[in-house]
Parts: structure tokens; C-alpha cells; sequence
């Protein structure tokens, strides 16, 4: 079931926006997402801060950020922590009406129109913006775990998924709810759980996807690596199961 925004919900207009990146030892993919958000960010008619939370980061992840980019840096290895940690310092009871917190991960590159498609939705009466992502390649995995995937991932309006790569929320629901759980892993589910149940309206679009590594060597338990491996270890399942007995194979 997905809550749809209606033009009839009369909401503050978006005039400022914070962009949080968790990252962990990401220092070759974060320059791409970074800069793909700058892009994104001269779409869009508001102020734009970005900030990365480097968490227990021992690359060189700090090096790569722009002078021009907030930096915390954390030691909690959570990204719900992280997250958490990165809002909170523009949460602000005065401006959290005008004011819309988007979330993409260190391993993902938004599309130009992403933050025109977020501040739409929240102009036409949303209070969260729960989008779609798009693999980037799947080089790291088997040709039977691309189409497992392209079978059971739905792209258009309505979807049932949930990404921190591409998710938006306005400040005084984020507030509301109490913001990102410190957890280490589907706090991005968990938060947007807690949106639906206190009545947040929900807008499951599938404008504006956000392109995604498909690398084998994910940052938590429960990430994208992790389905991706589960599906993995269901096509080896399912090839084992169709491979001929040796007695078959003799006849």
C-alpha cells in the first residue's frame, strides 16, 4: 500500500536543503557521488548544504571531500549513528517547515533531476520522498543474480522498497518521528516505519533513481551486497538443483 501526495495538502514551501552521505573507507567511489550532488544541487531553487559523516574512516576518505563540503567525522561504525549524527545539526525549530533532508550513500551517484523530483514531491503535499535505485553494473556477480534481481525489483510509482542511496524526509517530520535510529543496518526502513505509522504522507516515486554499486564488498550486514549475495546463493541453489545426476548423465 502507498500513501500518494495530494495537491490539496497544504504544506510549508522547501526553501533550504541538507544532503547527509554517510561514508566508510569509500575514498574511490565518494568523489563521483559527491560530485553528482553538486549537480543536483544547482537544479534546484533553495539553499543546499552537503555534509559527509566519515565513519571510523581509515583511508584516505577525508583527502577526497571538497573544501566546499561539510565534514564530521564519527567512530561508531552505524550508519543509522551516522546519519543521525549528520542531521542533527541542522535540526532547528524555527526553519525545519522550509526545510528537506535528502540521504544518498557514498557508493551511489544521483541523477541531475534528483533534487528537483524531491522538492517537487514535497510541493505537491508529500512529507517523505522514498525513491529508487538503479545497480550500477554487475560485474561482481553471477548473470542469473542481474535477471533474479530485474524479476523481483520494481522501478515505477508505488514500489515497495526502501534506500538510504535515495531518500528524502521534510525536518519537522524527521524531528516528529525522533530521526535515524543508531543502528547498523535498515535504519533507513526503520525510519521510514515510523513516518507511516504517525500518518507522514508517503510518496513511493520511481522518479529520479539513484545509479548504485553492485560491489560484493558492502559496508553492513544488511545492505545492498548482502541481498545481492542472497540472491547469489539462491541461483547456485537453483543451478545445483537442475544440474543432471552422474546416472543421467550416462545414459
Amino acid at each position: 500500500m502507498t500513501d500518494s501526495p495530494s495537491s490539496t495538502t497544504a504544506r510549508p514551501r522547501i526553501d533550504r536543503v541538507v544532503v547527509v552521505v554517510p561514508a566508510h573507507n569509500e575514498e574511490r567511489l565518494l568523489p563521483a557521488c559527491l560530485a553528482s550532488i553538486e549537480r543536483a544541487a544547482a537544479e534546484v531553487d533553495a539553499d543546499v548544504s552537503v555534509l559527509v559523516v566519515l565513519d571510523a574512516c581509515t583511508d584516505a576518505s577525508r583527502q577526497v571531500v571538497p573544501r566546499h563540503v561539510g565534514v564530521l567525522e564519527r567512530a561508531t561504525r552505524s550508519v543509522g549513528a551516522a546519519r543521525r549524527a549528520g542531521f542533527a545539526g541542522y535540526l532547528d525549530s524555527d526553519t525545519d517547515a522550509h526545510t528537506w533532508f535528502a540521504t544518498t550513500d557514498a557508493d551511489s551517484e544521483v541523477p541531475r533531476d534528483w533534487l528537483v523530483c524531491h522538492l517537487e514531491s514535497a510541493a505537491s503535499g508529500s512529507d517523505a520522498f522514498v525513491g529508487t535505485i538503479c545497480p550500477a553494473s554487475w560485474e561482481s556477480w553471477s548473470p542469473q543474480v542481474a535477471a533474479m534481481f530485474a524479476e523481483r525489483y520494481v522501478s515505477e510509482d508505488g514500489h515497495h522498497h526502501v534506500h538510504g542511496a535515495n531518500l528524502g524526509v521534510r525536518a519537522d517530520w524527521y524531528r516528529r518521528v525522533g530521526g535515524f535510529a543508531e543502528i547498523s543496518g535498515d535504519e533507513d526502513i526503520d525510519l521510514v516505519r515510523r513516518l507511516r505509522s504517525r500518518g507522514a504522507i508517503i510518496d513511493r516515486s520511481g522518479r529520479a533513481p539513484v545509479v548504485t554499486s553492485t560491489r560484493a564488498d558492502g559496508r553492513t550486514d544488511t545492505g545492498f551486497a548482502s541481498y545481492l549475495y542472497r540472491l547469489e546463493v539462491l541461483a547456485r541453489a537453483e543451478n545445483e538443483t537442475s544440474r543432471p545426476v552422474a546416472s543421467e548423465v550416462r545414459r
